[in-house]
């Protein structure tokens, strides 16, 4: 199961587990089962501190835990976690026998004070590249706090469980028998939800700072290539951002950022955060901007106030919060997200093995998402509302190849069905003729473009009809001191390499800005000084 090399780098890691632990599986006849014993019993093989019993009595089968010899964690997998999940098991394998998770220390104290007994569910599917931030979340959370339980479930083992609890998106997370959250979330956003007193501390943390020389928000490409530039000028840098990596993270395969030749979006995300790290950056996670409050003469401070009620102060701001995914704004989309709509065929399509399925959309990532799917799903129907699919040619052909696809051009999707609880069809209009159809299915993915995380600017940073930040050449935006990089940006082809590109230049472009503006005391420490 486990190739030669694998196993070697495998065991060079158990070498770090300094406390005994024993792997508790509960099998039954299965073939994964079977898998799963096999693997185990690899793993125990690479070190002695590592057993494993096969007596385990769990009802879901096959699964395992992990127990530490005299200690009480609760961390069990219904699963055979190789894929994207493999990490996720190496790690849960390394914190049991004692070695210690990379998480900030006050995040740590956080989640062993945490009041209240929390159980949860995470299902999971092995080729989903969202999942493995989620799984570790909780894993480590198991790991630290023994009030908390966590199980790992995957939904291609466990489909009558997806099915009874009508699981259509991957990660699902429920805390004692009720839905938790859906998509991707972090450990940090984990706790803030469990901890309801956390948002007032981090509000006060935010206030209490001292001003920056560049503040920069968001946390993708532009963001940090902009936190590396300006750090790198000696200059006091911080970013806010709700996730590094952005929408880097939802991309699966990046095979075109010059000297990479293919990396992921998570790992690529995990490196930009690493780099902006090694230059001293002050990184402030799950912050969501809600206002910019422009400085009241040049050379004053711009201020960025946050959903949590704290307000950052800055000499300068380089905005670079990116784009999401475009919602298709047709009724059911909403109702039926996580039930049916999906943003993300890599993560959520092995849900759907065996069912008809439409993709909206026909640029690359449409046509991508089909051919990909097509692989999993009984049929797939491609609604595009232009006369013609805009994805390459290549992709198109291959589109054109396979015998379950369907591709419906000049269609306007004008609703998504369901019987109140999943979807169970699409209707369209042929734009030529106006005639009405319908699609019987059971899912939808929608990939239709990005829209940019810029609401919160309107009225007092200058937008273009699509909402992007109107810059000029240098990333200077219409308010001085402001600048904006990348795709939340009127710069043209939204790609990484040119968001990051981008984040440089408006780097470069704010310390030009501050080394030939005069710095304006800011009023309240004047007056704090007068008064000392």
């Amino acid at each position: 199961m486990l190739d030669d090399s694998l196993k070697g780098q495998l065991q060079a890691y158990l070498q770090r587990v300094t406390q005994p632990f024993e792997i508790v599986a509960s099998l039954d006849e299965q073939a994964s089962s079977r898998e799963l014993e096999e693997l185990l019993q690899t793993i125990a093989g690479l070190s002695d501190k590592i057993t494993v019993r096969t007596d385990g009595n769990d009802a879901r089968k096959p699964s395992f835990s992990l127990n530490r010899v005299g200690g009480d964690q609760s961390l069990r997998f219904a699963a055979i976690p190789l894929g994207h999940e493999f990490t996720s098991l190496v790690l849960a394998l390394l914190w049991t026998g004692g070695h210690p998770p990379k998480v900030e220390p006050e995040l740590i104290e956080q989640i062993k004070a945490l009041d209240g007994d929390y159980r949860f569910e995470v299902y999971m599917s092995l080729s989903c590249h969202n999942c493995p931030d989620v799984v570790q979340a909780l894993s480590v959370m198991a790991v630290l706090n023994p009030r908390v339980q966590t199980v790992v479930i995957d939904g291609a083992l466990f489909q009558s469980e997806v099915d009874s609890r009508q699981i259509m998106a991957v990660p699902s997370v429920y805390l004692n028998g009720e839905m938790f959250g859906a998509g991707r979330m972090d450990l940090a956003e984990i706790v803030a939800k469990l901890d309801t007193g956390s948002a007032e501390r981090e509000a006060a943390k935010l206030d209490a700072k001292d001003a920056f020389d560049v503040l920069i928000v968001g946390g993708g490409p532009a963001a940090s290539a902009a936190a590396v530039y300006a750090a790198r000028k000696g200059i006091d840098t911080g970013i806010a951002v709700e996730r590094m990596g952005g929408q880097v993270n939802d991309t699966l395969s990046i095979e075109n950022y010059i000297s990479v030749l293919e990396t992921d979006g998570p790992k690529f995300s995990a490196a930009l955060e690493a780099q902006v790290r090694h230059y001293g950056v002050e990184i402030m996670s799950q912050q969501r901007a809600v206002e910019l409050i422009p400085a009241t003469e040049p050379g004053g401070l711009v201020s960025v106030r946050m959903e949590n009620g704290g307000t950052l102060k800055s000499r300068s701001v380089i905005v670079s919060t990116g784009a999401r995914w475009r919602n298709v704004n047709v009724p059911g989309e909403q109702e039926y997200k996580n039930k049916g709509v999906a943003y993300c065929p890599h993560c959520d399509g092995p849900l759907f093995k065996g069912k008809r399925v439409a993709v909206i959309g026909g640029g690359n990532s449409g046509v991508e998402a089909a051919i990909d799917l097509a692989g999993i799903v009984e049929h797939v129907t491609l609604i595009e509302f232009a006369d013609q699919l805009k994805a390459d040619a290549v992709l198109v052909a291959k589109l054109g190849s396979l015998p379950n696809v369907t591709v419906r051009t000049n269609a306007q999707t004008t609703e998504i069905t369901g019987d109140g609880n999943k979807v169970n069809g699409l209707s369209y209009k042929d734009r030529a003729s106006g005639a009405e159809h319908t699609v019987a299915l059971e899912g939808v993915f929608v990939q239709i473009g990005l829209v940019p995380n810029t609401e919160w600017l309107k009225g007092t940073v200058e937008l273009s009809r699509f909402g992007e930040i109107v810059v000029d050449a240098k990333g200077q935006t219409n308010v001085p001191g402001v600048f904006a990089a990348g795709d939340c940006t009127t710069v043209p082809y939204k790609q990484i390499v040119i968001a990051a590109g981008d984040g440089a230049k408006a780097a470069l472009s704010a310390f030009d800005y501050l080394i030939r503006t005069p710095e304006v005391p800011e009023p309240v420490k004047a007056a704090s000084a007068a008064a000392a």
